[in-house]
């Protein structure tokens, strides 16, 4: 379980070294399955009254998950309970839009059992968007991002004309649309939601797809780090194990944040030097630079198998969590439901 995986936590440095200070670890909630269960893949976002909201994955009254409000002192509000029909088993947090209201996806459920695109407000009054059909997408696990535009955009793991994923845009109204269906040699599987430049473009990584060159033994293909524009024109900028023993990574789950130096900056779950995973830069045109390789340290002190991405601080570093402390041969997981691969 959760509780019993050993994490790592780390920072790639690209300024100056950073004082260390001590710090002091408060628990402020412990959820006991009725009001929530495994907060799994969640970042909480703050609200405009100062308050933190999320997603559980589990429980609630139906045991499908739920949305949850949690003061800075630590109590914590079940805003909404997810059943069935209006979705279930959310992945992926919040974002708050401008208009106040805070919108989400469910993996699954709905009128389809594909999953959902919802939004609720503070004070909990959820709406169901768009119930998911396969054919415009299926299993969205990654949290949206409000656009420019004013929409908004995400990616969902399986679903559209190839089965392979696909990247949508939602109004605000619930007007859904996709973007772009993936097809495997483009890439496959977007686990991660999306960045937006200055220039309005997205960019976004695929768990799977992409060329099978190099030492990628896995049928679906390495993963992809690409590059769409808001009308759908996507360009893949680089397939991973591109090179003989997977140097430059392989299988990223993460999405990508954007330096000051135009470069973004990502991370895979395996591949590497060592194969237990990597930090890596790649510019807009695609140029890709294997930063780090995990488990370079004696007994993997530094960590391995990154299944997260990474934030930029203030003081030009990087910061980053790594799923495992020890060396790992299994497979990278995903969130992939069963026979969506």
């Amino acid at each position: 379980m959760l509780s019993k995986m050993i994490c790592c936590i780390f920072a790639l440095c690209t300024a100056s070294a950073i004082a260390s200070h001590a710090q002091t670890f408060t628990t402020l909630a412990s959820f006991d399955g009725s009001d929530g269960d495994g907060p799994v893949f969640v970042s909480l976002v703050q609200g405009v009254d100062g308050n933190f909201y999320g997603t559980t994955e589990y429980g609630g009254t139906s045991n499908g998950g739920t949305v949850f409000k949690i003061t800075p002192a630590g109590k914590v509000t079940t805003l909404h309970t997810f059943g069935i029909a209006d979705g279930s088993s959310p992945f992926a947090g919040l974002v708050l839009a401008s208009n106040k209201k805070f919108y989400g996806t469910t993996s699954s459920g709905g009128t389809n059992g594909d999953g959902t695109v919802f939004a609720i407000t503070a004070a909990g009054k959820l709406t169901t968007l768009h119930s998911f059909n396969g054919a415009d997408g299926g299993f969205p696990a990654a949290v949206l991002v409000q656009a420019t535009n004013g929409n908004f955009y995400g990616t969902t793991l399986s679903g559209g004309a190839n089965g392979d994923g696909t990247v949508f845009a939602m109004t605000p109204a619930g007007k859904l649309s996709t973007v772009y269906a993936f097809g495997g040699a483009d890439g496959a599987g977007p686990e991660a939601g999306l960045v937006q430049d200055a220039n309005g473009n997205f960019y976004g990584t695929t768990r799977y797809g992409g060329a099978k060159g190099g030492s990628c033994s896995d049928v679906a293909g390495c993963g992809t780090v690409f590059e769409i524009t808001a009308a759908g024109k996507l360009t893949t900028l680089y397939s991973f194990c591109a090179q003989t023993g997977c140097p430059d990574g392989s299988f990223p789950s993460a999405g990508l944040v954007q330096a000051t130096n135009g470069n973004f900056y990502g991370t895979t779950s395996t591949g590497g030097v060592n194969g237990n995973g990597t930090v890596f830069e790649i510019s807009a045109g695609g140029t890709l630079t294997t930063l780090y390789s995990f488990c370079s340290q004696a007994g993997c002190a530094d960590g391995s198998s990154p299944e997260a991405g990474l934030i930029g601080a203030t003081n030009g570093n990087f910061y980053g969590t790594t799923e495992r402390a020890v060396p790992t041969t299994r497979a990278p997981s995903s969130r992939l439901p069963p026979g969506a691969r």
